[in-house]
């Protein structure tokens, strides 16, 4: 969203929102016990950076999407690590690519943070594949729990729109066409979201099921294994960011295409954040470089999570001793 769409007191009460769940997942992660959470958190958040800027043509509307991944860090990371990790790549890209309102940020967080790791995942994906490794249930589960936080999504954007009340859109029309456009952009994640988890099923089982189900890292064999994934994911997200530009469609988002249907107006102002040195991802290395930013950004915050854990144990030990 952007920031023509929203009112400051509905972007004040969704930012108290955002940072209060973001507080409660900085707690819940520093209960994972995970040799490889730090570096994987910073691959999975560069990774699903690079992914979010390639734009896919939705056939026949003159409309594109691009995934969330929402989803697919919870698979991987569990869910409040995931959120984390989606958070930290929504705020990069609104105060250095300058994608997203600062004052909608809070929103947008809600919008795709909130409703694919803390809702689709838990209350969608995990039940429907539960722990099960047969491709079929991985990608029934990925796909309907997309769909299921995209169209959250989509009416959280209608409905913030609407109580903003800054905007000549009509609620019941922006509504018909956010909902069936993201049902497409839904599906087509979900399906890209199943072939990156059962590919991790068939050949890296012990990295899905977020901090649910995991064997020791603490093996040669098992760090040996974790490092192919993040090195496989390293060279992934290489590749998307490198090829974003020739591989980007040129059409409107659903959000950008649904206001232009409703108003015939398709782009909406923002104001640029004074931190944004590339805006609208204006260099061929924008993402390469926003890449590195979220990994380093996401590195530096969980370390010194868990850095905080281990004194803390620590003066609990001494003073045991004591």
């Amino acid at each position: 969203m952007s920031d023509a769409l929203v009112s400051p007191a509905v972007a004040a009460g969704a930012g108290i929102v955002a940072a209060a769940l973001i507080g409660v997942a900085a707690s819940k992660v520093k209960q994972i016990r995970r040799d490889d959470i730090i570096p994987l958190m910073g691959v999975m958040g560069a990774f699903v950076f690079a992914a979010q800027m390639i734009n896919f043509t939705i056939p026949g509307t003159g409309s594109s999407g691009h995934v969330i991944g929402g989803v697919l860090l919870s698979a991987v990371l569990g869910p409040w690590a995931a959120f984390i990790t989606l958070c930290s790549v929504l705020i990069i890209q609104c105060l250095v690519f300058a994608d997203g309102g600062l004052l909608a940020l809070g929103c947008n967080i809600l919008n795709m943070g909130i409703t694919s790791c803390l809702i689709a995942y838990p209350l969608i994906y995990r039940p429907i594949a539960g722990t099960s490794l047969i491709p079929w249930r991985i990608t029934l589960a990925s796909v309907v729990a997309s769909i299921v936080a995209l169209e959250i999504g989509a009416a959280g954007v209608t409905l913030e729109t609407e109580l903003s009340g800054i905007t000549a859109l009509p609620t019941s029309t922006f509504l018909a066409f956010m909902l069936p456009i993201h049902l497409a952009i839904g599906a087509i994640e979900g399906f890209a979201t199943a072939a990156v988890l059962c590919f991790l099923a068939k050949y890296r089982p012990e990295t899905l099921f977020g901090e649910n189900m995991r064997e020791s890292a603490s093996s040669g064999e098992s760090k040996g294994r974790g490092r192919k994934v993040l090195i496989g994911f390293g060279i992934a997200t290489l590749i998307f960011a490198g090829a974003f530009t020739w591989l980007a469609s040129s059409n409107p988002d659903g959000l950008e295409w649904s206001i232009e249907k409703v108003s015939g107006i398709s782009d909406m102002p923002s104001a640029t954040p004074a931190t944004a040195f590339m805006p609208d991802y204006e260099s061929r290395f924008a993402g390469i470089v926003g890449a590195l930013i979220v990994m380093v950004i996401l590195w530096a915050i969980t370390t010194i999570i868990f850095h905080r854990v281990r004194n803390a144990h620590q003066d609990s030990s001494i003073k045991g001793k004591e």
